[in-house]
């Protein structure tokens, strides 16, 4: 029985028709319907006797990894060096690739339609493809290496740069845009002293975002052989030496810690 409030505040109550309490019983139905035939799908196709043991195994895993192999951390540095360059040089390369993509995929600074469908063609794809996959890609491509991570970070990051940043550039107030297009000014100076001013701090806040996922996601690309310390975590798990992923665990951490610090002083800094 719906609610509404009336101009004295006081609720007012009216009777569903009989069509409306069908549709809502229908709507309840099917969705219980659907839970109950998607968990008896995962039922299926789980081995159960795995996860009644999982616990057992679970703790057996931890105290294999404690205590950690300390001194195992020398060797990471240099990995990890290069994770943080992966995620610092994918960034600015996305960043730099998404800028003109966003401002033809906007509504108000696109100059034809076509061009936008486009721009947002290649938003989509960036989007719809993680970058554990475009990294699996460009190994096969490249070779293994840091150049296939830096790319891939890179294509991943158009998609969510270039997605936020014309979602900014169409919220725009129009009265500057329009007060400088009344002056007689060309197309680029509107963009210019019209747009610009009104969308980089935005932009500035989601590149920086961007970088601080970054850094997490290029962590795991030297699974498929993109570099980084993702490379010694494979290596480390294939001779199921858990005392070494321990380690590598927590300097990932760490340095997810202090990315994070640093990101959120810097969006507080320009925002």
């Amino acid at each position: 029985m719906p609610v509404l409030t009336s101009q004295q505040g006081m609720p007012v109550w009216r009777r569903r028709t009989t069509r409306a309490q069908w549709l809502q019983f229908s709507a309840w139905l099917l969705g219980v319907s659907l839970f109950l035939f998607c968990w008896k799908v995962i039922s299926d196709n789980t081995m159960w006797v795995f996860v009644e043991d999982a616990g057992r195994q679970g703790s057996d895993l931890l105290s294999r990894m404690i205590p950690p192999k300390w001194e195992y951390a020398n060797v990471l540095w240099k990995p990890m060096w290069d994770t943080l360059n992966i995620a610092t040089l994918g960034t600015a390369l996305g960043i730099i690739m998404a800028f003109p993509v966003a401002f033809l995929a906007a509504r108000n600074t696109t100059p034809h339609p076509l061009v936008r469908s486009l721009a947002l063609m290649v938003i989509v794809s960036s989007r719809s493809i993680n970058s554990l996959i475009w990294a699996m890609l460009l190994v096969t491509i490249l070779g293994p290496g840091v150049l296939a991570g830096i790319i891939a970070i890179a294509l991943r990051s158009i998609g969510f740069v270039g997605k936020l940043l014309y979602e900014a550039i169409e919220e725009i107030h129009p009265t500057p845009v329009e007060a400088i297009s009344a002056t007689g000014a060309s197309r680029l100076q509107i963009m210019n002293y019209g747009v610009l001013p009104q969308v980089m701090p935005a932009f500035a806040g989601i590149s920086v975002y961007r970088w601080d996922i970054n850094i997490r996601e290029s962590t795991v690309l030297g699974l498929v052989g993109a570099g980084g310390i993702g490379l010694q975590l494979n290596a480390s798990i294939n001779m199921l030496a858990w005392n070494q992923v321990s380690v590598i665990f927590v300097m990932i951490f760490a340095t997810v810690l202090v990315s994070e610090w640093i990101s959120a002083r810097v969006r507080h800094a320009i925002i």
